[in-house]
Order: C-alpha cells, then sequence, then structure tokens
C-alpha cells in the first residue's frame, strides 16, 4: 500500500466518481471546486505523482488559509496542483506561495475578503523558474505558458477549496479581476540592469524564491518617445499618481512598478539604481488635494493621516505611498516599450521566500527534493 493510500483510509478522507472527465468536472463544479474553468479531475494516482517532490509530511499543515482558515496540508495543495494542470515538478513553487501568503504581514484575510479587486501575484526569481520553463519575456503575465498559468491556478484554487474564498462567500470583491485565474511570472533576471528581486531582499544569487504581492492587474505604462532615464520616470509617476487608487489611503501601502527590458535599459544607463527610481518615483509620484472629493479628503486622508491634512490646500501634494521603500521595482516583459503598475490592496505587505532544505540550505534543482 502507497503512502497516499494509507492517509487516504481515513473517514472522509476522498471520494468515488465515475472514471469520467465530464462526470468528474460536473462534481467538482457542483461543489464550487473549480474557477469556472474545467479542472483535470484529482484521482488519488495523479495527487501521489504531484507529492514525488514533496519533502514534508503529506498530511501536516504547511500553513491555514483565511478566511476559512482550513489546514493546507500537501495532499490538498497537491489535488488543487492537479486540477490546475500543473506538472509534478511545479509542486514546490506552489507550496512555497502559499506558505508566504500566510505570513502575517501578508494580511490574507483581509485580501481574500476585501470588496477591491486585488488577487496575489506570484514573483519567482533564481535557477528553479528557468529550470521550469517559466516564462519571464513576452507575454509573461498573460497566457501561453504552462508553468506559468498552471502554477497561478493552482495558488487560486487552493484560496477557494482551501481557503473558503468563494465569491460572494467568503471573496466579496466588487467585480473581481482575470488576474483571479492567474497571476504569476518569473521576473526577466537576463534583462535586468539592477539586483533582482530576492536578491534585493537579502537572498543569495544563486538561490532560487517566491514573493508574493496583493495587487491590481497591470496598469499599462506607454512611452515610446522618452530616451532619458526623467523622461521614462516622469511617464511613469505620472500613472501611478491617480486618487483612485486604495494605496493613497492606507500607509502600510505598496506598490510594484514592473518595467520592460527596454525602459529599465535607459533608466539604468542614465545613472539610476533601484533606490534612485524608487526615490524619483515618491517625489514626484502625487496627487494634489484638490484632486480628490471633499468627503474623502474629511473622512479618510485626514483620519488616516492625522493633522497632515487638517489645514492643507487643494494644492498640497499627497504622496502616492508613504515611503520610497514602499516601491516594488522589478523587470518582467519582451520587447516593446510598455511597463506597468499595480497597486496594492493597501493594507497588506508582500512577502518573499526561499525554497530551501529542511536545514536551510538553497535548492538549487527542484529535482532535489524528489523523494527517493
Amino acid at each position: 500500500m502507497t503512502d497516499l493510500a494509507r492517509l487516504l483510509k481515513a473517514p472522509d478522507a476522498g471520494f468515488e466518481v465515475a472514471d469520467d472527465f465530464e462526470a468528474a468536472n460536473e462534481f467538482c463544479n457542483e461543489r464550487g471546486w473549480t474557477d469556472g474553468l474545467p479542472v483535470v479531475p484529482p484521482a488519488s494516482e495523479r495527487v501521489e505523482r504531484m507529492l514525488v517532490f514533496c519533502d514534508r509530511p503529506w498530511d501536516e499543515p504547511v500553513a491555514m488559509i483565511p478566511p476559512r482558515y482550513g489546514a493546507a496540508t500537501p495532499i490538498r495543495l497537491a489535488a488543487n496542483a492537479v486540477m490546475a494542470g500543473c506538472r509534478p515538478e511545479y509542486f514546490p513553487v506552489v507550496v512555497l506561495a502559499i506558505e508566504a501568503l500566510c505570513e502575517e504581514r501578508f494580511n490574507l484575510y483581509a485580501v481574500q475578503a476585501t470588496t477591491h479587486s486585488c488577487a496575489p501575484l506570484v514573483i519567482v526569481n533564481g535557477p528553479v523558474a528557468r529550470e521550469l520553463g517559466m516564462n519571464a519575456g513576452h507575454s509573461a503575465l498573460g497566457s501561453g505558458t504552462r508553468s506559468n498559468a498552471t502554477i497561478g491556478r493552482a495558488v487560486r484554487l487552493a484560496l477557494v477549496n482551501i481557503g473558503g474564498a468563494i465569491p460572494g462567500v467568503g471573496d466579496m470583491a466588487t467585480y473581481g479581476s482575470p488576474a483571479k485565474f492567474s497571476y504569476c511570472a518569473a521576473e526577466n533576471e537576463a534583462a535586468n540592469p539592477w539586483q533582482p528581486l530576492h536578491v534585493e531582499r537579502g537572498m543569495p544569487g544563486e538561490a532560487s524564491a517566491v514573493t508574493v504581492f496583493a495587487g491590481e492587474g497591470p496598469h499599462n505604462v506607454n512611452d515610446h518617445e522618452s530616451t532619458t532615464a526623467e523622461g521614462i520616470l516622469k511617464t511613469i509617476a505620472g500613472t501611478i499618481a491617480t486618487p483612485g487608487a486604495n494605496i493613497v489611503h492606507h500607509p502600510s501601502s505598496e506598490g510594484v512598478i514592473a518595467f520592460c527590458p527596454e525602459h529599465a535599459a535607459t533608466v539604468s544607463a542614465g545613472g539610476y539604481s533601484k533606490r534612485k527610481v524608487k526615490e524619483y518615483l515618491y517625489e514626484h509620484a502625487r496627487v494634489p488635494l484638490g484632486k480628490f472629493s471633499e468627503e474623502n479628503v474629511r473622512r479618510r486622508l485626514r483620519v488616516k493621516y492625522g493633522e497632515r491634512y487638517a489645514t492643507a490646500g487643494p494644492e498640497t501634494l499627497v504622496p502616492i505611498v508613504q515611503s520610497p521603500d514602499d516601491f516594488i521595482v522589478i523587470v518582467i516583459g519582451g520587447a516593446g516599450k510598455h511597463s506597468a503598475f499595480m497597486p496594492s490592496f493597501g493594507n497588506t505587505r508582500s512577502a518573499t521566500r526561499m525554497l530551501a532544505h529542511a536545514d536551510g540550505r538553497p535548492v538549487r534543482s527542484i529535482q532535489e527534493l524528489r523523494r527517493r
């Protein structure tokens, strides 16, 4: 008897459904276990193949996912990864993303239950991203790459099926977002003139890591004409500066600037480090107080920031974030002068986790995690 078979002997550990694709999908759909698209039936043999790359006890939770606070055991996560269409070697990245999402700083309960349209963006760095064939170039945040699409989808299915983020029940998003199907990409480290995100956050360059961020969908920044760093940054700052973004109302907010490779090269060649980019955007991405409604000034800005705006006039400039460190700078995409800005939900902070062995050593290849 296999390890999985022993665990499935427990009462209510599984369900028996006809060995038929349509029947299995109807069964899952009727119970709200899908994202509305067909899923791969999570038969026990498929789940066991997924767990080949799991180096921890299969029935012990790696996290508790709100708002239901369901136990995210490897078995349950593997079932969702199967349903999403993941290959088994993708599974360690799915598990790592769930662990990062459940860090206290991320505030997953609020992210899951908010009326805002945010979705967890999963950014993968390091050699594992390349090993899994993750897309960091053209259409990295779109369709066409199995690893990106199914890792992101597995995370979403786990948030629904284990965490209870069911639309209209646990997930109260007013209108939602296509990013709630899948929102996952690798950073384009080969085209990045600065440190990759995981290195900036203190991890070795040879390590692999996942960063999770509760963001809106990408807001395009079109600048085909600027030939200087300042010109490109001015365009980005102007795109960021909007009174309708959640982040202006939350002191703990962050925002992701995803530079395309061409914009990143121009900005870097102009003498701008990541730090200098963040400082420029902090100083220039500001909204005149007069652009906010009187009600928002009175009920939001003056409440959140105390006396700062108590006597301020309409020309007073309101920063979109509270510190240069609240901007996250990454490089994603292929040719074409389109960068992107993703504001966060607001009351959340991104979290980064390194893919590591039990003794803390960085995992350099997914194959190191294969069960022997």
